[in-house]
């Protein structure tokens, strides 16, 4: 007898659904999984066999085909072991097909019975609502996850006995409601209240936090760069809710989304150890998982030490700073990962981290301080919009009284400079100036006559790349929108300039 339910599976950032085709036959008693399954869907047949077993369910030896559809997509992870389940007790007849049909199982079976959480359960929520499917049935657990997406009825299981009591109307099953999480105040344990000093660095992150601009900060060891970094999420904007759900997508499919299952509203905060690999770092693997890069999508990713990362590391870095995404191929499929993010990276001048300081004499030759800095690109450095150098702090900046800005403050000012670029770029698909594409900035960026002779002056005497002309003009344009002005100045231009000419790293390019 033949028999069909439906499953998912995730490709990419996306749930895919999966036909699960169960046929039953007399002759030699054999179980076999076809449809280019891998080995953890292959040893499905194992537990689902036990689980139906001590679930209290007897089945006959015969010859059994499970297939996958589509045979061609890769199969993998262990959230098909309910739907095989299920198409096998169909086809077997314990179960009414009709009663199935308009229904997906998304779970893994334990050789007792029970029905276990799997990740990845919201891009598959998201898919059945797409299909219209009206009934989606998962592990208790997950059901909260699942609850996330309007439009479809949620069933929480525990065990295989009680889904199959229900689908056989012996035993009733309610929807699972959604707790409604707490809102996730913003209360950051870091706050700029507490850095004394360093005003150019603060006003940079600002400017980086208003404009979604990537940042590199080069100072002596104690200088605060890290300090600073872990303070930028205090002043970003929060999230909107179509950035929310694309982050919890992602930590879903990644297995990282807590055992609430409620809807991330902070912005990721990333930063790596420096022996990550390029995988690592843009994801991969024969079946591709997101990297950092794309985990840290509308957030931070902040590269401590930047330089003691590996240079195919920091060199894989190029394709998401520039397309905001990252295109991984394999054989069976190419996958696109987002990877929004502001990229913050530190790092010392040179390897005993005291050149041009004025208290310490640095110990390096020329020739260790260019072995150093050569694994930072000059066509890397040039996707990074503002470059600072973050000098040691003044003894009256920690003596004085004088409490420092708090994050609240600054953030006022971020959200005010955002909120101008989402009415500016309202139907560009776009959220920020540092998204911009060379056509935006003809059309959006005015500069006034002065900002152009400025600019001019700047191109020729600093032999800018066509890139870096580019980004000085959308820095310039975060500067303008925190001044609340609706053209681009000499000032703004000056400032950007500074922001991105102050750095003695650029000089070997």
């Amino acid at each position: 007898m033949f028999a069909k339910t439906f499953g998912a599976t995730t490709l990419g950032i996306d749930g895919m659904l999966i036909e699960v085709e169960a046929d039953v036959t007399n002759g030699l008693p054999k179980f076999e999984i076809v449809g280019l399954a891998d080995m953890a869907v292959r040893e499905a047949k194992e537990r689902v066999r036990a689980a139906i077993r001590n679930a209290g369910v007897s089945l006959m030896p015969k010859r059994i085909t499970i297939n996958l559809a589509p045979a061609d997509l890769k199969k993998n992870g262990s959230m098909l072991d309910l739907p095989i389940a299920i198409a096998l007790l169909q086809a077997y007849g314990y179960l009414d097909k009709a009663k199935c049909m308009d229904s997906m199982f998304v779970a893994e079976l334990s050789l007792e019975g029970q029905v276990r959480t799997v990740a990845g359960v919201l891009p598959m929520a998201i898919l059945c609502r797409k299909l219209n499917i009206k009934r989606f049935f998962v592990a208790k657990g997950n059901e909260q996850e699942a609850l996330l997406v309007d439009g479809i009825e949620v069933y929480a299981v525990n065990e295989l006995s009680e889904l199959i009591a229900f689908l056989e109307g012996r035993k009733k099953l309610k929807p699972a409601v959604r707790i409604e999480q707490k809102s996730e105040e913003n209360n950051f344990v870091d706050d700029f209240a507490d850095v004394q000093g360093q005003f150019m660095a603060k006003k940079a992150l600002e400017v980086a936090a208003a404009g979604g601009h990537n940042l590199l900060m080069v100072g002596s060891p104690g200088t605060g760069k890290t300090m600073l970094a872990r303070r930028l999420p205090s002043i970003l904007p929060k999230m909107s809710y179509q950035e929310a759900l694309e982050v919890t997508k992602i930590y879903s499919i990644a297995g990282l989304l807590s055992r609430n299952g409620g809807l991330i509203t902070q912005r990721p905060f990333r930063s790596p150890h420096h022996t990550v690999s390029s995988v690592g770092i843009i994801g991969g693997g024969s079946i591709p998982k997101p990297g950092e890069v794309t985990l840290s999508h509308n957030g931070v990713l902040f590269l401590d030490e930047l330089p003691e990362f590996s240079k195919t590391a920091l060199e894989a870095l190029r394709q998401p700073l520039e397309d905001g995404e990252v295109l991984i191929t394999r054989v069976n499929a190419s996958l696109k990962f987002p990877s929004r993010m502001i990229l913050v990276a530190s790092m010392n001048p040179c390897p005993c981290g005291y050149k041009d300081d004025k208290l310490r004499e640095c110990t390096c030759s020329d020739y260790e301080i260019k072995r150093y800095t050569r694994k930072i690109s000059g066509p890397l450095l040039d996707r990074i919009d503002i470059q600072i150098q973050v000098p040691r702090v003044r003894y009256q900046d920690f003596a004085t009284n004088e409490k420092a800005e708090t994050s609240k403050i600054i953030r006022q000012r971020v959200e005010k400079a955002r909120q101008l670029q989402l009415t500016r770029f309202e139907n560009c698909h776009i959220f920020c100036n540092a998204q911009m594409s060379h056509a935006m900035i003809k059309e959006f960026c005015r500069l006034t006559d002065e900002a152009k002779q400025m600019l001019k002056l700047v191109f020729e005497q600093m032999r800018l790349s066509a890139r870096a002309y580019d980004r000085i003009i959308k820095v310039a344009q975060t500067i303008a929108d925190l001044n609340n002005s609706t053209d681009i100045e000499g000032s703004h231009i000056a400032q950007a300039v500074q922001f991105r000419n102050n750095l003695a790293l650029t000089e070997k390019f």
